[in-house]
């Protein structure tokens, strides 16, 4: 038979000596003493090497197994032997790392691996060879490593590449709340099931994917009942993890949060009942600005008289909302109805009687239902169907002025104490806008009446029509310094007796412009009078005697004067219109066809009234065709935010060129010229005084 194998390479004597020889530099190198244990004769041999990691020499080293154990570390003897004899016993492989004390006392640790071999016939174990090497800078280092992770304040674990515990510190024992005897070895999806499909499990098994560290914030459910900040890194060993427990700083930056929130909320609330002055608008928008945010639904009450010996004389349900548009209708019909339908022991009246917050923290359906008369407002409540209920009085100044009565659904968290402390901060802004704004409204009302009861009617005079209008000011400041007058003078019955008009503005926008602007209006219209003056004389003798009675306060005025023609021209009907201006917006006069002229400009519109009596006073006449039209007005009409003055007369003069000859109503002129200049917010008041010279419509 041919043997096709490839012959054996045959190595010489030379070659064999020079791969010892290889061999014995390469384990020199590397440190690693040989032993051989002939365990027939129980001899023990070591070479050179070996025991020099031993610390001893041939003199002595007795040979013997005895020996060796009397280097190894008493702590560590019983296992190396126990290591040695399960190799023997199988002749198998020998695997030990153990300490061993040279003779000066110092202590190397030591790794050693062999293997015992059988003899051919029988198969008893007859040696043992092996080899060791000194692994006490590993241990050391190990150790420091080890140091340095016990020491650390943050938790650190090791997972190998089956996500296997390796190696766990004393603190992550602490927060895992197990020790590392029952970490060790055991799954972390078993040792954890609440991690499997959670963040956890998520970034761990995308970190050892990519091979990139990852950094993640993660909360574990009880027993643990924690947040945990997470970093964590693969190696070709599996998964290092560091994390540390951030659950007190969740919770803190939860009540930051919350504490932010709450503020937010109150300044929303004081923002919006703020922006309006009318008691009614102002509890309306603070049931808007409750729901969602703090209730599914709520209503607000107003209570006129706390005192009354009827607790429901002088209640209003006047705000609500849901949070559900479907059960809108549901909650207004509830409103409707559910005071005249309560009880003496309704938790309303419990809250208007005991001035205290009233809680419902579960059944809150059942426990008003109870309080309620059987009739629709108990089945319109059993629609709504709330959980929890907390019923807030709006006090200020010592009184209850109003109730905030809010409710959650089933589905929510119930109100807790915390809920009703913001209720009760909200309700302490909201009583406080309220009882101002009614406290302003009601003084509004009398100021406002006061300043109307001087604004009188126009007198008639044949042949001359005459509209005023006066509107005031928006919420901010419904009372000013704006007036407008039309009086009689010359009136001794033998001829058609003149007309003054006059339309002022005194500086300001409160209680006192208003009553300087009457003490102002009726010095003008008893200088007016008595004297009989022409226009710019009457603004004199006003300036004289403001000057005179010390009157700390200015206007602008524009007086005009419709008299008799001396001589009337061709083509008039003997009717003179006379003016002067005393800083005032300029009168515009309309004729017939639309063409306006304005009465004033730079250089004849004289000083404001209250700075120099002295200052000279000019004077403007013309005589009016039949269909003329005079417009006097406040700035308020004019000027505006998005509009100066200027551009606010020339829009004026083209309504009135479009509008003055088409509308003989002089009252529907007033408030089509109103309703086209007016803007949203009215920011000022407006005084508006329209004559026509109409002799044939007489």
């Amino acid at each position: 038979m041919t043997d096709d194998s490839t012959p054996p390479i045959s190595r010489s004597p030379l070659d064999a000596e020079s791969d010892r020889l290889a061999w014995r530099l390469a384990v020199d190198a590397a440190g690693v003493g040989a032993f051989v244990w002939d365990l027939v004769t129980g001899d023990l041999r070591w070479d050179g090497r070996l025991l020099e990691l031993f610390g001893l020499d041939d003199d002595s080293f007795g040979g013997t197994i005895e020996a060796f154990n009397r280097c190894v570390h008493p702590d560590d003897l019983g296992r190396v032997s126990d290591a040695l004899q399960r190799a023997i016993a199988t002749s198998g492989d020998y695997l030990a790392e153990y300490r061993v004390v040279h003779p000066d006392g110092t202590v190397r640790w030591i790794e050693a691996r062999g293997h015992a071999f059988a003899d051919e016939p029988d198969g008893h174990p007859v040696r043992l060879v092996g080899a060791a090497y000194d692994t006490t800078e590993v241990r050391e280092g190990e150790a420091r490593v080890g140091r340095v992770l016990e020491s650390m304040s943050s938790a650190f674990y090791q997972l190998d590449r089956d996500w296997r515990f390796t190696y766990v510190n004393s603190e992550a024992e602490r927060l895992l709340g197990s020790s590392r005897v029952h970490l060790i070895g055991a799954s972390i999806w078993e040792a954890f099931p609440a991690a499997v499909g959670s963040a956890f499990e998520d970034n761990y098994r995308g970190a050892v994917a990519s091979r990139e560290p990852v950094t993640f914030e993660a909360y574990y459910p009880p027993p643990l009942d924690g947040w945990y900040e997470v970093r964590a890194w693969p190696s070709p060993e599996g998964l290092a993890v560091y994390f540390v427990d951030i659950t007190a700083r969740r919770d803190a930056q939860e009540a930051l949060d919350r504490s932010a929130h709450r503020l937010a909320m109150l300044a929303s609330v004081s923002e919006a009942l703020t922006a309006t002055l009318d008691p009614t608008e102002g509890v309306s928008r603070l049931a808007i600005r409750l729901v969602p945010e703090l209730a599914d639904w709520c209503l607000v009450t107003l209570v006129e008289d706390p005192h009354a010996s009827d607790w429901r004389r002088g209640l209003r349900d006047v705000g609500w909302s849901h949070r559900d548009p479907a059960m809108e209708d549901v909650l207004r019909d509830y409103a409707a109805r559910r005071l005249r339908a309560m009880t003496d022991s309704s938790y309303l009246a419990q809250a208007i009687r005991g001035m205290t917050p009233v809680l419902m923290d579960s059944s809150a359906t059942e426990a008003v239902a109870a309080v309620l008369e059987p009739g629709p407002a108990r089945d319109r409540l059993r629609q709504l169907a709330p959980f929890s209920a907390a019923v807030v009085p709006l006090r200020a100044r010592g009184r209850t002025v109003g109730v905030v009565s809010a409710f959650r659904d089933i589905l929510r968290t119930p109100f807790t104490d915390d809920d009703v402390a913001l209720l009760e901060d909200i309700g302490a802004r909201a009583a406080l806008a309220l009882d101002n704004a009614r406290l302003y409204e009601s003084q509004r009302d009398v100021s406002e009446a006061l300043q109307r009861s001087m604004l009188t009617p126009p007198p008639h005079r044949e042949g001359l029509q005459v509209a005023t209008r006066y509107t005031p000011a928006g919420e901010a400041a419904r009372i000013g310094g704006d007036w407008y007058d039309a009086f009689l003078q010359h009136d001794d019955g033998s001829t058609p007796p003149d007309i003054v008009v006059v339309v002022g503005d005194v500086v300001g926008h409160d209680v006192e412009a208003a009553a300087a602007m009457g003490q102002v209006r009726g010095l003008l219209r008893g200088i007016a009078v008595h004297s009989g003056d022409a226009p710019a004389a009457i603004l004199s003798g006003l300036d004289t005697v403001m000057q005179s009675l010390q009157l700390e306060t200015t206007a602008t005025a524009v007086v005009a004067r419709f008299e008799q023609a001396p001589s009337p021209r061709e083509g008039s009907s003997g009717v003179l219109l006379r003016w002067s201006h005393a800083g005032h917006p300029p009168a515009l006069l309309v004729d017939p066809h639309g063409a306006v002229t304005r009465l004033a400009d730079a250089d004849a519109n004289d000083l404001l009234l209250g700075f120099d009596p002295a200052a000279d006073r000019h004077e403007g006449a013309v005589t009016l065709e039949s269909g003329a039209t005079l417009v006097l007005y406040t700035d308020g009409l004019v000027e505006r935010r998005d509009r100066d003055i200027e551009d606010g007369i020339t829009v004026l003069e083209h309504l009135l060129a479009e509008m003055a000859p088409t509308t003989s109503d002089l009252d529907q002129l007033c408030d089509r010229l109103l309703g086209a200049m007016a803007s949203q917010e009215q920011e000022d008041d407006v005084a508006l005084l329209v004559v026509r010279w109409a002799p044939d419509a007489a």
